[in-house]
């Protein structure tokens, strides 16, 4: 598709503006965060504790949106939770789209009794939940951010796979694809220089989307206590510390909820927008 094209479809796509606004300010506060916080996320001062949004009557040296049960400053832990759960969420997102579309790849590729094993295997994984399944390898082998991204991994890659090897059956007979084999193209070269090319729009939609999927993931984990560990912040582990406190001090529970429904929807939005703005059959 031609890139102006692309680009008139961008300017009239509200979902795709929508989302991408709403990543640009997440992506834009985690960058510039080490340059505007001036409380340490890490440890408070209990004197300090539940303070009131001071919003900036006291500029950002003030406790703009308040303190929790520690005493620390709520907005610079919001921030910090940006830059766990955006690092974690590309570590996660690029494994699953790596592992998944070179399984999908070969399974789709070689087919019959192949394609029949390695689809097996994907609906073992899928067949489980993604968040049971995480809690359950979490309880076993504890918690930990490395832990943490295997886990999200491990629950990951299926849908990449599936994407991969479906859009694979689909060129696997066509003209361009029987002429390089009759040429004498290798395998390999087929999958990742002749097919890989023809199924980047659709890689590239649920890329985006599933960035979402694992920022919620890791954040019901933390929720739990399974997820990123304390001292570290985590906006799932924030609500789940502020729940002892929402009637006095709502603000542990607002603002972390309102910074990952932010994230989430844009991430959503900027995957359906792609979607409209990249498939030819829509708008």
């Amino acid at each position: 598709m031609d890139k102006r094209i692309i680009l008139h479809r961008m300017s009239r796509s509200k979902l795709f503006l929508i989302g991408a606004f709403g990543v640009l300010v997440v992506l834009t506060l985690t960058l510039i965060a080490p340059y505007i916080v001036v409380h340490d996320p890490f440890t408070g001062s209990l004197p300090m504790r539940l303070t009131s949004p001071e919003w900036f009557s006291n500029g950002w040296s003030g406790y703009v949106l308040g303190t929790d049960a520690n005493g620390r400053d709520v907005l610079t832990r919001l921030l910090v939770c940006a830059r766990y759960s955006l690092s974690i969420a590309l570590i996660v997102s690029v494994s699953c789209c790596v592992i998944g579309v070179v399984y999908g790849m070969i399974s789709g590729y070689f087919g019959g009794f192949v394609d029949m094993v390695m689809m097996r295997v994907c609906d073992v994984v899928n067949s489980i939940p993604d968040l049971l399944l995480a809690i359950v390898v979490v309880t076993i082998f504890g918690t930990g951010i490395r832990n943490l991204v295997i886990i999200l991994i491990i629950t990951g890659w299926v849908s990449f796979a599936r994407l991969a090897r479906n859009n694979v059956l689909v060129f696997r007979n066509k003209e361009f694809i029987m002429a390089s084999k009759s040429l004498g193209a290798k395998g390999l070269y087929i999958m990742f220089k002749e097919m890989f090319s023809n199924i980047t729009t659709p890689l590239l939609i649920q890329y985006s989307q599933y960035i979402g999927k694992v920022i919620r993931l890791e954040a019901s984990l933390s929720f739990l206590d399974l997820g990123v560990p304390p001292p570290a912040p985590s906006w799932g582990g924030m609500i789940s510390a502020g729940r002892t406190y929402i009637q006095v001090a709502p603000w542990n529970v607002v603002f972390p909820g309102i910074c990952l429904m932010w994230t989430l929807m844009s991430f959503n939005f900027l995957g359906d927008g792609l979607r409209d703005v990249l498939d030819p059959k829509r708008m």
